[in-house]
């Protein structure tokens, strides 16, 4: 298991969400920085970026300090829905072990076929000489401590360093490299440290990784760090605490969790439950051996002296665990718009209303308090067992995402999904939405080329009642709900192994036959307008954009097959009443 895929279930231990990738998002909560002009009012005038240790903000983002949420970005001018903000490779990353043999250690590009193995280490791979001859000035150190490592390790399981490790190696390589005082690894050094209220089991883990990472440069004890300016153990831990606040999931084109990332720059912005922006890694086709590219982009338009704000967090998740995975990892509570706003139904926790009104109601929590319908002010009668199911529903979510059988999962998610809809819960309700999304990844992960017609169209059923989850809480055009759009309407693509002739009565979704053809292509052009937005319009929505375009033209041609075909039926039919 990687890095992101550990640090994301630390942070939601209790309420693991699989809505989302692992968090596309861990920044930073940054308060402090040499040479920042403070500025309390978002609406004063903007200070200069000349002058910051951070190299990169472009002309139409300032660097403030605020009194609530510290140091952050502002935009300067109007920036429009899927404009790219920021667009850069990030200081350092490294793929999961996982991932090793399948993307580019240099570029993380995952090409069919051609990938060169290294012939010392054996154990990264890359797209082709370019990519290898760029990576060599860190690979040559890396190689030779992943030989090391190998030789000691217990086990072939245990062979390979985790990401976290690696991606720590080659930091502390590129500062040597760089130079102690130079920008790059002053941009390094300023990121936020919480080693100061760091929790108990927090502190258990950066020990063990920092343990790790002495044996993997070869060390025999901290104190031989000093090369790569670490003097005391006061400095290593700041070194780990920085990093596991301020590590981003590197992620490919549609959100898989490839390995871990840092960027100082990135970790600059501030967190909203509500973000007005996101971060992601579309691959757009301009020089792709310059990837990855790691791009902030603008989910909305965002106003001149406002703050850009991302989300460090599964947004999808109720505010109670939010709260505790915010407070656990950046030592902060949130104070935004979503989290304080109590007067209205959180859709992440609701139930549909009894009387079936059309309404909600909350999620009862007490069995002694009386829960209404917002709408027709209906009682909910049974609260407990509603609070049983939930209790069911989110033990099930943890036994099945981490469980090793496949089959135990898929069983256990269609045992629970329908009791805890006939618990009243809303398709967007933790944890009745994750866990719908879980079915569905299992349900794709089944899938081969004998798959039978019933298993086709229950993946279909599970990807839109996904979707529709997902369009409650995330606005137009997010990444993850625009990927979610993107599967629906690829799964209602593929050709049907057995299509009805007359589909039963009490089935009206999915169709069958040309209608499904005609949904797929309404859809893909939805998922398309959303990508464009999510992955950025000068990106044409990233390479999953590119390939949603791709499949139009293609279900077009095919439209239009069908079209023609029965424009010419019709047309021999009257040909024939005339003779």
């Amino acid at each position: 298991m990687s890095f992101a895929s550990l640090k994301s279930q630390r942070q939601s231990k209790a309420s693991r969400s699989y809505v989302t990738s692992t968090d596309i998002s861990q920044e930073s909560h940054s308060t402090t920085i040499p040479k920042v002009i403070h500025s309390n009012d978002p609406e004063t005038s903007t200070p200069r970026n000349e002058g910051t240790v951070y190299h990169g903000i472009p002309e139409n983002v300032e660097m403030r300090v605020s009194e609530t949420s510290g140091r952050g970005l502002w935009a300067k001018k109007l920036i429009k829905a899927g404009s790219v903000i920021i667009s850069l490779r990030p200081h350092s990353f490294a793929l999961a072990r996982q991932y090793l043999d399948s993307n580019c250690s240099s570029c993380s590009a995952a090409p069919n076929s051609g990938l060169l193995r290294c012939t010392g280490c054996r154990t990264v791979w890359y797209c082709n000489t370019t990519c290898q001859t760029n990576d060599w000035p860190l690979h040559r150190l890396e190689c030779s401590a992943l030989r090391n490592w190998a030789k000691l390790a217990p086990s072939k399981n245990l062979s390979v360093p985790s990401d976290a490790v690696r991606c720590l190696g080659r930091i502390l390589w590129q500062k040597k490299k760089e130079g102690f005082d130079s920008t790059w690894s002053k941009e390094i050094d300023a990121l936020q440290s919480h080693r100061h209220s760091l929790q108990p089991r927090v502190v258990e883990n950066n020990t063990h990784l920092a343990h790790s990472l002495v044996r993997y440069l070869g060390l025999s004890s901290p104190g031989e760090l000093s090369e790569f300016g670490i003097s005391s153990a006061g400095d290593l831990t700041d070194l780990i605490s920085r990093f596991v606040t301020n590590t981003f999931a590197l992620t490919s084109p549609s959100l898989t969790p490839v390995g871990v990332s840092v960027s100082p720059l990135v970790a600059l912005f501030n967190h909203s439950c509500d973000p007005a922006a996101v971060i992601v890694f579309p691959r757009s086709s301009l020089k792709p051996t310059e990837g990855p590219q790691m791009q902030v982009i603008a989910l909305r338009d965002i106003s001149p002296n406002e703050e850009i704000l991302t989300s460090y967090i599964d947004t999808t998740l109720p505010r109670s665990l939010r709260q505790a995975a915010l407070r656990e990892t950046y030592d902060f509570t949130c104070h935004c718009e979503l989290c304080h706003d109590g007067n209205t139904i959180d859709p992440r926790e609701s139930i549909w209303c009894p009387k079936s009104c059309g309404g909600m109601c909350p999620i009862p929590s007490d069995e002694n308090e009386i829960y209404q319908c917002v709408k027709c002010r209906a009682v909910v009668t049974a609260p407990g067992s509603i609070m049983d199911a939930i209790r069911i529903g989110q033990e099930a979510l943890e036994k099945g995402s981490f469980h090793s059988r496949y089959g135990f999962a898929l069983q256990l998610t269609t045992n629970i999904i329908p009791l805890l809809v006939s618990a009243g819960l809303t398709p967007s309700c933790h944890p009745l939405l994750a866990l719908i999304g879980l079915h569905k990844s299992l349900l794709l992960f089944s899938f081969s080329a004998d798959m039978s017609q019933e298993l086709l169209d229950e993946a279909i059923r599970t990807a839109a009642k996904h979707y529709m989850g997902l369009s409650a809480l995330l606005r137009d055009g997010h990444p993850v709900r625009a990927v979610a759009l993107a599967e629906l309407g690829k799964l209602l693509a593929v050709d049907e192994p057995r299509p009805a002739t007359s589909p039963p009565a009490n089935i009206a979704f999915p169709p069958s036959g040309p209608p499904r053809l005609k949904a797929a292509y309404e859809t893909l052009v939805r998922a398309r307008h959303e990508l464009m937005i999510g992955f950025g319009r000068d990106n044409d929505g990233g390479e999953l954009g590119r390939n949603i375009r791709e499949m139009l033209v293609s279900l077009e041609k095919e439209l239009g097959v069908w079209t023609q075909g029965i424009h010419n039926t019709l047309q021999d039919v009257l040909n024939s009443a005339r003779k």
